[in-house]
């Protein structure tokens, strides 16, 4: 296995915000944490740019158990993905006060107002700007997917 490869399963094992070469390269920096879901496919869980963080939609994934919580209520998987957010955003040193923008999106827009009270307890004040959108289906059939954008003053 190459050497770079090697060095980045290590810095993930730990938790480690990565710079990879050619991402650095472009002032770009790849941040992992193991306390939230691998990625499912070709992309990084966070990229930060200066000092912003742009975070990959996370779907309801228990990051122990690697399995979707399929049966979850829409609740319970908002808790999920805005819980695994918060790892990945820890990982990059900031917190859900930094998030400036959030996309939502849900498979069932009757949902909506389900998805609002989960989501009010984690944002309290000065919530993100935000989208919502209906979707006709999700990565691994999850309920809700939420992306974000955080950024230091």
């Amino acid at each position: 296995m190459h050497h770079r490869a090697w060095l980045t399963l290590a810095a993930l094992a730990v938790g480690c915000t990565l710079d990879i070469a050619n991402a650095q390269d472009a002032g770009k920096t790849v941040i992992a944490s193991p306390n939230a879901p691998v990625a499912i496919g070709p992309y990084s869980q966070a990229i930060k740019v200066g000092k912003t963080v742009y975070l990959s939609g996370q779907i309801a994934i228990d990051p122990k158990t690697k399995q979707l919580m399929a049966e979850a209520s829409i609740e319970d998987q908002t808790r999920r993905v805005l819980e695994n957010l918060k790892a990945v955003l820890s990982a990059a040193g900031m917190t859900l006060d930094n998030v400036v923008s959030t996309t939502v999106f849900v498979k069932d827009l009757n949902d909506f107002g389900k998805v609002n009270e989960v989501y009010a307890a984690f944002f309290t004040s000065a919530p993100p700007a935000r989208a919502t959108v209906e979707v006709a289906r999700l990565p691994k059939d999850a309920k809700i997917e939420i992306s974000a954008i955080a950024s230091r003053p």
